[in-house]
């Protein structure tokens, strides 16, 4: 497993699921990993990211401050589809929808689904992962 410079080595538990996903989605899901550390780092309003699994997946949570809502990892059975979740109570998949229908795809009102056979939309991504770090500021904000 690549760790990025920002990404720090995973807890025991979430490192054992990460390394039994199928091959073809193990490299999008360290990518959204990192993905989701390099974007924590960048928003300083976001605070410390605790990596946990929920569900059996790798799943990352803001505590000090709870400024933002969960984001999980996962895959399908085949690994043909990287997926990133998030809480289904939140309106994050419908904002995420409006802006980006035309390069992600999603799945009812919690999931985007990454297919491994195309390059990580990673710009689309990170933006969406910050939006989800920040959920929770943007809710008292307005």
């Amino acid at each position: 497993m690549a760790l990025s410079a920002t990404s720090p080595a995973p807890p025991p538990e979430v490192a054992n699921v990460l390394d039994a996903c199928p091959d073809a989605a193990a490299s999008h899901l360290h990518a959204l990993r990192d993905l989701i550390f390099e974007t924590a780092d960048a928003t300083p309003q976001v605070g410390e990211i605790e990596e946990t699994l929920k569900w059996g997946e790798p799943a990352y949570l803001t505590h000090r401050p709870k400024s933002g809502t969960t984001l999980r990892l996962g895959w399908d059975k085949t690994g043909d589809h990287a997926r990133l979740f998030v809480p289904c109570q939140t309106s994050l998949i419908d904002t995420w929808r409006a802006h980006y229908h035309k390069t992600l795809d999603f799945v009812g009102n919690r999931e985007v689904s990454l297919p491994t056979h195309r390059p990580l939309p990673r710009a689309e991504l990170q933006h969406c992962i910050a939006m989800a770090l920040a959920y929770h500021l943007r809710k008292t904000a307005t």
